[in-house]
């Protein structure tokens, strides 16, 4: 079966989505959602990155991330899908609770059914590149590998949380 989702409101899969309301800390501070980090990392270094981290939605920090009079980092194309690996990453960690929901999917495919991003979602037509569904699965993998090598052998509710 294929779990689908796109709203942070859904549920029990909105968590997936980077609008979801799970704060994370990276890089020295703290960011309100994957998306206001996301969107912020296209400027980093810069006043406007700091403003897309004090954005007061998910929704505006996309806007401002997506406002292409400002400099983007030249690397962006090359880095982003590390730098949207690395916040899902720690947002599943920091959050037990997502984590648990994460790797209830067992191994079933997880897709972004948005159609209007065929890069990190299914896209209009269905065939879009669904990254960001690729990055859950591979965290949930990774996620799963880590608590079968727990230190102490016995199993563990939820992810394991390491820095």
């Amino acid at each position: 079966m294929t779990l689908y989702f796109y709203g942070a409101e859904e549920v029990p899969y909105g968590c997936f989505s980077n609008f979801s309301a799970h704060g994370v800390d990276l890089d020295g501070h703290r960011w309100p959602t994957t998306e206001h980090y996301f969107q912020a990392q296209k400027f980093t270094g810069t006043r406007h990155a700091e403003l897309i981290r004090r954005a007061r939605t998910p929704l505006r920090a996309a806007e401002l991330g997506r406002d292409r009079s400002k400099p983007m980092r030249r690397d962006w194309e090359r880095v982003k899908d590390d730098v949207m690996r690395r916040a899902v990453a720690a947002k599943f960690r920091t959050h037990a609770d997502i984590g648990a929901i994460l790797l209830a999917t067992g191994d079933e495919e997880i897709v972004e059914d948005t159609t209007s991003d065929h890069y990190w979602g299914r896209g209009r037509t269905g065939t879009g590149k669904n990254m960001l569904g690729r990055i859950l699965m591979r965290t949930r993998s990774r996620l799963l590998a880590e608590a079968g090598a727990s230190d102490d052998g016995r199993a563990r509710r939820g992810p394991v949380i390491r820095p």
